[in-house]
């Protein structure tokens, strides 16, 4: 087993005295590479720079954020890889529920007071069990996912106290690769034995993949109501009722977790767009503006979030606030990619609500003209953007914009609500026009990437591939493709770590938008084997 005193650690802990004593515990086990911190956002920068084997995490951090809040927002940024361990540290009994209906749960968590003993107990636990998943996490790394799959069934003889740890990564494994029917399979027979939570969520994922929508919504409608804590469920609850179309059922759903969990910020940011999208306002107003007040504590803020509440403000008619929240996001986000762009955008619709015209063209210029930030730009925003073009006469560059927003439709519930948006502008004449456009770019774009490589021209193909996804990079056709071109690259001319990691990056963007699209399974079984062909253990490490 892997020695205590070879671990690297972070320690977050606001309270100085305790992150003193956190250190002097792990010095006591012969642990030298240790780093401290206060505060999320701290920790959150020293993960960017480095990894750490373990961190050792106070749950109460003071007002914006806690130690749960970290280990998402860690995870859901890909901050830390799976062999970093992860340990909670609490004073609060009631911590056992929060973990226990918590889908991405540390590895471990231990209660105050606690002595050093007890402490090492726990490290040398959670290392016993990160040893046994290390194989199956280094494979993950170099996307030989399926090898990751075979691991997991191997190793139940070996380590039969981690059964259902092994089941459930098998499990998340074969939904990553959109093996549907193989993850159910694995949920039911956990469920069979064992009944948990996590199978019964895994289960309604395997039908939301297949778009089986009901079966999905009765099987998260049952778990909310088992478990009033299990934030994950509603999550998946919202999103199902989003994708069979029922905006103001998913809306409900996120507004009964966060009163359960109010501090969750993509989850408050979720629940502000869905108002923002049904028209209401007040509710909308009431959301993002905790999402801009939470954000001002987080690493991860947007200025994006900033011109979303100005839109619920100026629907409500509170030109006040509206100009204090972009006095606010011009102050408190100043140097981001995104400012300029959201900064423009905000005063184009203010000027237009408050009858000033002439300002508001010349923002809108402005905003136009940020190339770099309006590719950055969310579509939903770039929506947003269009709107006002056409509301100022500004019809060419508002149709420009909309075909960018088609370009990036992830759906058809994507597409369909830039056809919307063409019609109330009084272009409704356009949308199919413009629908047709893009899909046949889309086609030939794939055709003269497929005839490149065809004739040997992998260089060219990738070039090509390469450009049409950074104009389109939620289009999951040309995301595909682009990965396709890339990994024929890599088997036919040789390794290339760039163009490798690259082909991952596309493949796992386009599974985020259609994890069920069945060209992603070929595409990751073809990496493994261009993998095997050279050698690779790892992207870049032969």
């Amino acid at each position: 087993m892997t020695a205590l005193r070879e671990l690297s650690a972070l320690v977050v802990e606001s309270i100085p005295g305790m992150r003193t004593q956190l250190r002097n515990m792990l010095g006591m086990f012969g642990m030298k590479d240790i780093s401290l911190t206060g505060a999320a956002g701290v920790a959150v920068r020293k993960l960017r720079e480095r990894p750490f084997d373990l961190i050792l995490c106070e749950y109460n951090l003071g007002e914006g954020q806690d130690g749960q809040h970290l280990l998402e927002d860690v995870r859901h940024h890909n901050l830390i890889p799976r062999t970093t361990m992860f340990i909670m540290v609490t004073g609060e009994r009631s911590y056992e529920r929060v973990v226990s209906a918590a889908e991405l749960a540390p590895d471990d968590y231990i209660l105050k007071p606690f002595t050093a003993d007890a402490l090492e107990d726990r490290l040398e636990r959670a290392v016993s069990r990160r040893d046994a998943f290390l194989p199956a996490f280094r494979m993950m790394e170099t996307g030989a996912l399926q090898n990751a799959i075979a691991y997991c069934t191997e190793a139940l003889p070996t380590y039969p106290q981690y059964q259902f740890d092994f089941l459930r990564l098998a499990a998340e494994l074969h939904l990553l690769l959109g093996n549907a029917d193989q993850a159910r399979s694995i949920y039911r027979k956990v469920e069979e034995s064992r009944a948990v939570p996590w199978a019964r969520l895994g289960l309604a994922k395997t039908y939301f993949m297949d778009r089986q929508f009901d079966e999905a919504e009765s099987l998260l409608e049952a778990l909310v109501k088992e478990s009033d804590l299990y934030l994950d469920a509603y999550d998946w609850l919202a999103r199902t009722r989003e994708a069979a179309g029922r905006l103001g059922d998913a809306r409900i759903t996120l507004q009964n977790a966060v009163l359960r969990a109010p501090h969750g910020l993509r989850r408050l940011r979720k629940l502000g767009e869905i108002s923002l999208e049904l028209g209401d306002m007040a509710s909308a107003e009431a959301s993002l503006a905790e999402v801009v007040r939470k954000g001002k504590y987080s690493d991860f803020r947007d200025p994006e979030d900033h011109v979303r509440l100005l839109n619920a403000q100026l629907g409500l008619g509170d030109v006040d606030s509206a100009i204090s929240t972009i006095v606010d996001m011009e102050r408190s986000m100043a140097g981001m990619q995104q400012s300029p762009i959201c900064s423009a955008l905000s005063r184009a619709l203010y000027h237009t609500q408050t009858g000033n015209p002439d300002k508001a063209v010349e923002a809108l210029h402005k905003a136009v003209g940020e190339k770099d930030g309006r590719a950055r730009l969310s579509n939903a925003l770039k929506g947003e953007l269009a709107k006002v073009c056409f509301a100022h006469s500004m019809n060419q560059q508002g149709k420009e914009i909309v075909l960018d927003v088609m370009r990036n439709a992830p759906d058809e519930r994507a597409m369909e609500k830039a056809k919307t948006l063409l019609h109330d502008a009084g272009h409704g004449h356009l949308s199919e026009e413009l629908a047709e456009h893009i899909r046949l770019e889309v086609q030939e774009l794939v055709a003269a990437g497929a005839a490149k490589a065809k004739a040997g021209d992998f260089d060219g193909a990738v070039e090509l591939m390469l450009d049409a996804a950074a104009r389109s990079p939620n289009n999951v056709q040309v995301l595909l493709n682009a990965a396709l071109a890339l990994l024929r690259h890599l088997e036919h001319k040789g390794w290339n770590s760039e163009y490798a990691g690259q082909a991952r990056q596309f493949i796992d963007r386009a599974r985020h938008f259609d994890p069920g699209n069945r060209r992603i399974r070929p595409l990751l079984a073809l990496f493994d084997e261009i993998q095997k062909k050279y050698g690779i253990r790892g992207i870049g490490e032969r």
